[in-house]
């Protein structure tokens, strides 16, 4: 569907937007107060909150490509920032609140950034830690108390508003000629990487970038008026922020804030979306509960629930074959495998969801069946924060799991196969959709969504594109019968002892579908085979030793992987998977680990990506061992 108003730069999107909805008391946004229950934002009311913002930070002396730090949680002064520091022309620098202050004041401090703006007292402190570092930072706003001495000028969020209303009132004229003046090829955002190996680069993405980007998302994507949608992805990942933030605007609906990730659950009851935007990983965990489930139920329950997924594959293919037309009998028995089995999912997701997009990494094949085969579509899509993101969606009428669909129009993406300078093929949005089918590579892209450069870093910036104007993913994939299908990033392919070539991303996917798997992170670099370090589902894994007649509440997590069952329990999932692998990809020797890998120690990047040398090197001796074991 396409946007509701024409528009090429945000302030545009902005303003269109509440000129079309003014007068109706639409709600737009909507958070939860506690005690309160969910209060709703109308778009006069967000149009009220913005320009006054925005008036305060002209005020303050923030001008056009100056910018503006983020470091908050999802809420509806989020959204206000974002479009009061777009309607002066300043950039918006959101940084993950997970992030340490060292981490902070590297973005900072890269970034330039003049005002920060901090939520709750947590993130106020990791400023205040840091702000001498900072010689750039003027002032910080507060939407939570304010220090009684601050070493950086703190004003409160409300004061803020309040003296921002004045202003804009009183140079409403100079404000909207600073809107009107914003052009396309104008900076919009500084997003920095997750950084997997080495410091954060900066990406600068301009009005253009974003704004092409969701034009040609909703033209396959069919957000609409009366979608609603639960936002829980971090804001300051390109991701949520075009897709659950600006696109769902530029649709005309309504976005709900949860209360944490931990609430989401709760909050799906609440909200009831008609549309989700997730990671893959929970969808793996819903998949994993409910499959558990059902194996470890009655013979009868196991039967009703292959049953019931049988059926309701058959239902999707018959429908993607024939549009909509499925015949009476197989009609009958989706609505049986329905009341059955999956209207307790459609529960748990709130009972009104319409379809899902997934994206940041690979969506297992197998889940993406499973929730298709429940009523549930998933359409995943592939992109990188350096286009802006969005390449690819997989069409909501013919999804093939396994891929992440066809090129967005306006995009043309190319294969570059790994051995050769040729590309073996390029397939515009416009094409769509096709029948190229190409060899393994490299991911080039062109469009008007891919970055203009990194903030500072002119040498990297050539390094990223090649002289015929081409943008490096540092992704491989191939296209099959014209969807594109991702392999793994090229840096972290592992060349065994042997020379061998593997990539362990799809390895690693595959065990993400077994309900005793948390986390795995597959090593070979140099090794005369691969091994594996795995962090189990503790939940699932005690439950297990359970029904063993074993008392698990005896063992804490280090000592409950220690005994024979549970090494058995692996070694059997290592078993069954070697049975299939090709001889250099079978994982031959592993370790189960207690502790998980998280972003606080490192291990993850904030958007849960492994970082793969930091976990090499914190259990270089176990891996060591590993192969000691084979004399190797």
């Amino acid at each position: 569907m396409p946007a509701q108003v024409e528009f090429d730069t945000i302030p545009q999107l902005f303003r269109r937007l509440c000129a079309r909805y003014r007068g109706q008391e639409r709600p737009v946004l909507r958070h939860k107060v506690r005690g309160e229950g969910w209060h709703d934002i109308t778009w006069e009311g967000l149009e009220d909150r913005v320009q006054a913002l925005a008036g305060y930070l002209h005020r303050q002396g923030v001008r056009k490509g100056d910018r503006v730090a983020l470091l908050s949680e999802n809420r509806p002064e989020w959204a206000v920032s974002d479009l009061a520091t777009q309607l002066i022309g300043a950039a918006n620098v959101s940084i993950y609140t997970s992030l340490p202050p060292s981490k902070v004041a590297y973005i900072l401090r890269d970034a330039g950034a003049k005002v920060c703006i901090v939520s709750v007292p947590v993130q106020r402190k990791k400023v205040e830690e840091i702000a001498a570092d900072c010689p750039q930072l003027e002032e910080v706003l507060v939407l939570s108390e304010v220090s009684e001495s601050p070493p950086v000028p703190m004003t409160h969020w409300d004061e803020a508003l309040e003296a921002g209303r004045t202003y804009w009132a009183e140079h409403e004229a100079e404000l909207t000629a600073v809107s009107e003046g914003i052009r396309p090829d104008d900076m919009s955002a500084l997003i920095y990487t997750s950084g997997t190996t080495g410091e954060p680069k900066g990406v600068v993405l301009t009005n253009r970038n974003f704004c092409s980007n969701v034009k040609a998302a909703l033209q396959r994507v069919p957000f609409g008026e009366d979608d609603h949608h639960l936002s829980f992805l971090p804001l300051s990942h390109a991701f949520e922020r075009t897709a659950g933030h600006t696109a769902v605007l530029a649709a005309g609906a309504t976005i709900s804030y949860a209360e944490s990730i931990e609430a989401v659950s709760q909050n799906l009851q609440e909200v009831q979306p008609t549309l989700m935007i997730s990671v893959p990983r929970m969808f793996e965990k819903v998949y994993n509960r409910v499959t558990k489930q059902a194996s470890e139920g009655g013979t009868i329950q196991k039967k009703v629930f292959e049953w019931a997924v049988r059926v309701g594959e058959r239902y999707a293919q018959a429908q993607q074959s024939n549009g909509t037309e499925t015949g009476m009998l197989l009609r009958a028995q989706k609505a049986l495998a329905h009341r059955l089995v999956f209207s307790k999912l459609h529960e748990k997701l709130g009972g009104n969801l319409r379809f899902a997009v997934s994206g940041g990494a690979a969506l297992p094949e197998e889940i993406g069946t499973f929730f298709q085969a429940a009523g549930v579509t998933i359409i995943e899509g592939y992109g990188l924060t350096e286009t802006a993101p969005v390449l690819t969606v997989n069409p909501m009428d013919a999804p093939r799991y396994g891929t992440v669909g066809h090129i967005l129009p306006g995009v043309t993406v190319a294969i570059q196969p790994l051995d050769g300078e040729e590309l073996a093929g390029s397939v515009s949005g416009s094409d769509y959709p096709t029948s190229l089918t190409t060899p393994e590579g490299e991911i080039l892209v062109k469009g008007p969504n891919v970055m203009k450069k990194y903030w500072g870093r002119p040498e990297e910036t050539r390094a990223a594109f090649d002289k015929e104007g081409w943008y490096h993913s540092g992704d491989v994939g191939q296209f099959v019968d014209g969807y594109l299908k991702i392999t793994d990033r090229i840096k972290h392919m592992v060349v065994t002892e042997g020379g061998k070539n593997v990539y362990p991303g799809p390895i690693e996917e595959s065990f993400k579908t077994k309900g005793w798997v948390n986390q795995i992170v597959v090593i070979g670099e140099g090794r005369p085979f691969l091994s594996a370090l795995v962090v189990p589902e503790f939940e699932s894994l005690r439950m297990r030793v359970r029904n063993e007649g074993v008392d698990a509440s005896q063992y804490d997590d280090a000592a409950l992987l220690e005994l024979a069952s549970v090494q058995s329990l692996f070694q059997d999932l290592f078993t069954a998977y070697n049975r299939d692998a090709a001889a250099h990809e079978k994982i031959r020797n592993f370790r189960l680990l207690a502790d998980p890998f998280t972003v606080e120690e490192g291990t993850l990047t904030p958007t849960l990506k492994l970082r793969r040398s930091i976990i090499e090197e914190q259990h270089g001796d176990l891996i060591d061992a590993m192969y000691e074991e084979f004399g190797r």
